[in-house]
């Protein structure tokens, strides 16, 4: 798994997590989801991911986006 599919993988479950701690416990666990979407417009628009900086350093090898 290369950094490109590990910032979709996490982002998409912690938008998961996110909707369903509001369906189970408070809605306002929307504001996960929501933080996350902002983090991956602020990265297209940028290209800086902080998720994929601590991947880097974690050692998972490079994609064709986050290099």
């Amino acid at each position: 798994m290369n950094i490109d599919r590990a910032v979709m993988a996490l982002a998409g479950t912690m938008t998961l997590i996110g909707v369903v701690l509001a369906a189970l416990t408070s809605p306002w666990w929307l504001l996960l989801p929501a933080f996350v979407g902002l983090n991956l417009l602020q990265a297209s628009l940028t290209g800086f991911c902080p998720a994929a900086s601590i991947l880097r350093r974690a050692g998972v090898p490079a994609g064709c986006a986050f290099k």
